[in-house]
């Protein structure tokens, strides 16, 4: 009789983290670009990481952070991630449930690496992390680490 209530306690609590677990979505560049212009929101902040990123770890809580202070303002946090294809289930996915991603996780499903780098932006040197501003017309690409401070100044300027 004792165990039942551990049963069920058990229970709940997995089907209540795998309910709101993320889902890591495979997206290549075309999809990421029509889920951008297509997309309900009027700002975008799409930041380039990957698992084996220091610096990329490191400046996650602040997209998370931004992303829920300006919700209201229709703004879509996405975070791309730039590992292997391979590394979804062992890497990403775990990394994305243990730092508790709310924003858009997706994982860049793309072959050649210099073809999708030009295609976000002709400067883009291919180093991570990388951050994508867009507004209406208005495009910024910056390829360095934020801090939270940083990154809500560059939101604002938009």
């Amino acid at each position: 009789m004792k165990i039942k209530p551990f049963f069920y306690l058990f229970l709940f609590g997995i089907i209540s983290v795998s309910a709101y677990s993320q889902n890591v979505k495979l997206i290549n560049i075309n999809q990421l670009n029509e889920r951008i212009k297509n997309g309900k929101d009027s700002t975008y902040v799409v930041n380039f990481w990957a698992t084996w990123c220091a610096p990329c770890i490191k400046e996650l809580p602040h997209f998370e952070k931004l992303g829920a202070e300006y919700k209201s303002e229709k703004l879509a946090v996405l975070l791309v991630s730039l590992d292997f294809k391979s590394k979804l289930t062992s890497n990403v996915i775990p990394l994305v449930k243990r730092k508790n991603l709310k924003n858009e996780v997706f994982l860049l499903n793309e072959s050649n690496p210099q073809e999708f780098i030009d295609r976000i932006d002709p400067s883009w040197s291919g180093s991570i992390p990388a951050t994508l501003f867009i507004k209406n017309d208005k495009r910024k690409f910056v390829e360095s680490e934020f801090t939270y401070e940083q990154l809500l100044t560059e939101y604002k300027k938009l």
